[in-house]
């Protein structure tokens, strides 16, 4: 079984107030998760790879069923390409997102695959990282 997951990180500024959406579909396409949270004031891609953490720290609690693929979009170029290993992770606040992200994906029991979208296909996650700063609700991640 494959799901689809969509995460977004907004910031208004950068930096700036900051929150984070994400949405796991079914093979059916349901929503079968949807999180908006605030994660205070930080930069849009720390954001991003925020939104990024949250997930897999979701999924590996409760994983999917055994043989399940992850795949994961987002509009995040910058992060999608670092994590894919196409760029250079050089700033070091950046750095540490990036290594926490690959030290959860190395504990996850499903298949992984990031790939990036156009923005336009990720109003649903971005509504809920607006809604997140607009609400002002933290979560744990």
């Amino acid at each position: 079984m494959t799901l689809h997951a969509f995460i977004d990180g907004a910031s208004r500024g950068n930096p700036g107030e900051s929150g984070i959406g994400l949405i796991v579909k079914d093979a059916e396409g349901r929503r079968i998760i949807s999180v908006e949270a605030y994660i205070g004031r930080t930069t849009n891609n720390i954001a991003e790879y925020t939104a990024l953490l949250a997930l897999l720290r979701r999924m590996r609690k409760n994983p999917p069923k055994a043989g399940t693929r992850l795949v994961v979009h987002s509009d995040s170029e910058l992060m999608v390409r670092q994590l894919n290993r196409e760029y250079k992770v050089k700033d070091q606040h950046l750095k540490t997102f990036h290594q926490k992200v690959l030290k959860v994906l190395d504990d996850i029991p499903f298949e992984f695959e990031l790939k990036h979208i156009p923005r336009e296909l990720n109003a649903e996650a971005d509504r809920l990282a607006n809604n997140g700063i607009d609400s002002k609700k933290r979560i744990k991640i």
